[in-house]
């Protein structure tokens, strides 16, 4: 009786000890990477033009969607400032996108110039909308 006490007591302990020891994660969504890009805010979007406005800290950028469109206010990453087609990370709704950067480092009138030139030709009969300022944030050290 004794060695039965001793035996499933020792067992029961040393359960009790391993469950205790686990390996802890870490919960990891795999934005590291699209986090050490380019950040910028939308500030252009519309429905009928393919082409939105990205402000950066280096001035505004103008990209030509090819399918998914952000929405004004959403947040942005990728290389910003290269024309071309490119990956971007929308942080807003957690979505990898492909766009293509026409023009970069615009000036507010620049931007405005360009955005009235090229979606005139989408939807004629609308009033020309104007790009939004200060949704930037500032940088944080």
């Amino acid at each position: 009786m004794k060695k039965i006490f001793t035996i499933s007591s020792i067992l029961i302990l040393s359960v009790v000890i391993l469950a205790g020891c686990t390996k802890r994660s870490y919960y990891d969504d795999g934005n590291d990477y699209w986090l050490s890009k380019e950040y910028g805010v939308v500030v252009y979007s519309d429905s009928y033009c393919p082409y939105f406005v990205v402000e950066t800290y280096n001035g505004y950028t103008i990209i030509r969607s090819s399918g998914y469109r952000p929405y004004e206010g959403d947040e942005i990453y990728g290389d910003l400032s290269r024309t071309g087609y490119r990956d971007l990370y929308s942080y807003t709704d957690n979505a990898v996108f492909r766009g293509e950067v026409t023009d970069y480092w615009l000036t507010y009138g620049e931007a405005q110039y360009m955005i009235d030139n090229l979606c005139y030709g989408y939807n004629k009969s609308a009033a020309k909308k104007t790009i939004q300022q200060g949704l930037l944030k500032p940088k944080s050290n």
